[in-house]
């Protein structure tokens, strides 16, 4: 009888060099079970956009942007492109991890193979930030058809919104990795929706007090919104490179913790 050995990953048992079986077991799911989810997520900041951009625009006029005047339409556009590879990449890291981690225990069996934590981390972000880029790709069309992408140079927020999604998601399923209950998760709608109201989504923050703009600005949010809207505007500043560190390092360290929980929760 063969003797039963261990699986083999590498980087201290951290990674089996395989999170492409988690991205095709991850998307084929969807495609069976939960595509009209997706679809319906893409619609809500399409709604948004028509009620708020052709509707409240129409009364508001233009708006100013760093000395630049655009319509408000062209305004909220962006930060709703952001806010849209938000959600996407959201609840896919924490509603959707939360059943396989917590009743499906499908991590527990995939970590039982050749698979490590990193991989995990890897293909469940992965999952996410491909249905933000999907995101991102339909509304930038309807931004386009509607008149309201200002700039040549849009086409490249699409990859930006990858990295916001990417960001989101690996902070989002780190957050999750630590949720036992239905209830803890319920917090996650606390943080969401002030981020998406305030995050210069709909107004500039100079309206707001100079300490509210310093909180604002800490939001990930409000740099991916910032960040968005300067590709599809075209109005630049220096400002874009922090926007670009901020989910760089938004996305290094939520890999970093979900490897390192994934590990500690499944592999002692």
């Amino acid at each position: 009888m063969s003797a039963v050995t261990a699986p083999k990953r590498r980087f201290g048992g951290m990674y089996g060099g395989n999170a492409r079986a988690i991205i095709e077991r991850g998307f084929k799911a969807t495609m069976t079970n939960n595509y009209l989810i997706i679809l319906s997520g893409f619609f809500e900041p399409v709604f948004y956009l028509f009620s708020m951009g052709v509707g409240l625009g129409g009364i508001i006029g233009t708006i100013d942007l760093n000395g630049t005047e655009i319509s408000y339409g062209a305004y909220i556009a962006p930060a709703l492109l952001a806010v849209s590879a938000m959600n996407g990449a959201i609840y896919d890291s924490t509603w959707n991890v939360f059943f396989k981690l917590n009743f499906a225990k499908l991590y527990q069996t995939m970590l039982l193979t050749s698979l490590g934590p990193l991989d995990v981390a890897i293909g469940e972000i992965t999952l996410a930030l491909l249905r933000g880029g999907i995101y991102a790709v339909g509304f930038l069309t309807v931004m386009s058809i509607m008149g309201l992408a200002l700039s040549p140079l849009a086409i490249f927020a699409i990859p930006v919104v990858i990295l916001i999604a990417a960001g989101f998601a690996s902070v989002g399923m780190a957050f999750t990795s630590y949720m036992k209950t239905f209830q803890q998760m319920d917090w996650l709608p606390l943080v969401m929706l002030p981020m998406f109201l305030f995050s210069a989504t709909f107004y500039p923050i100079s309206i707001y007090p100079e300490p509210i703009q310093v909180l604002v600005q800490c939001f990930p949010l409000w740099h991916g919104v910032e960040l968005v809207r300067m590709f599809t505007t075209g109005v630049f500043t220096a400002a874009a490179w922090g926007h670009l560190a901020y989910f760089v390092v938004m996305l290094g360290t939520g890999v970093i913790v979900v490897a390192r929980r994934l590990r500690s929760l499944f592999l002692r």
